[in-house]
């Protein structure tokens, strides 16, 4: 998928006029987009579709306009985009109880390596995390990390001929597995490999 330019953002005034109809669109976008793997670990896979709504939220809350500003968002958000060959993903452990998470988050360091996909007949893929910087400190992982997971041309071809996708979570405190990724989500991540 192509990076998103600045020419093809809205400007602040338009983006305001259209704010509500757009973020409806998105959020129905994003339902075909999230998975989650047991009760409180969610992948919410990005494309250039999500990346383009949260830069234009980003550039709306911040009121940023400048052009150096808006370039600046670009360089954040746009390697976030899956470029053909991979999978991209905002991983997010959520528990309604902050005291319950912040306890969790202390038994859960590492996890963000812990996560797979797998495409039938094929080894897992192990995501490399947070590739800008680290999330985690000693004693605690964080609440939200940044996945890439890279597939093989014979991965891509088996997905896009129909092979089970599955996904899970192996780590000693949450060990989780979806046999098989629900169609909707697998019919539109498969998309991301064009």
């Amino acid at each position: 998928m192509e990076k998103i330019s600045p020419a093809e953002l809205y400007p602040l005034e338009h983006y305001a006029r259209i704010k509500t109809e757009y973020r409806a669109r998105i959020m129905d976008h994003k339902k075909d987009r999230r998975l989650a793997i047991g009760p409180h670990l969610t992948l919410y896979f990005e494309d250039r579709l999500t990346i383009q709504y949260q830069v234009q939220e980003m550039l709306r809350v911040e009121r940023i306009f400048e052009p150096d500003g808006i370039q600046e968002e670009l360089d954040t958000y746009n390697p976030l985009i899956p470029d053909g060959r991979n999978l991209k993903a905002t991983m997010m452990i959520e528990y309604a109880d902050a005291q319950e998470r912040a306890r969790q988050l202390t038994q859960m360091v590492g996890i963000e390596h812990k996560i797979w996909l797998q495409v039938a007949g094929h080894e897992r893929v192990a995501p490399v995390a947070d590739e800008d910087l680290e999330r985690s400190e000693p004693g605690k992982t964080a609440a939200v990390h940044f996945l890439r997971f890279e597939f093989s041309p014979a991965m891509i071809k088996a997905l896009r001929g129909g092979a089970v996708f599955a996904a899970g979570v192996d780590h000693k405190v949450y060990r989780h597995i979806v046999q098989s990724v629900p169609e909707n989500i697998r019919t539109s991540l498969v998309g991301d490999f064009d």
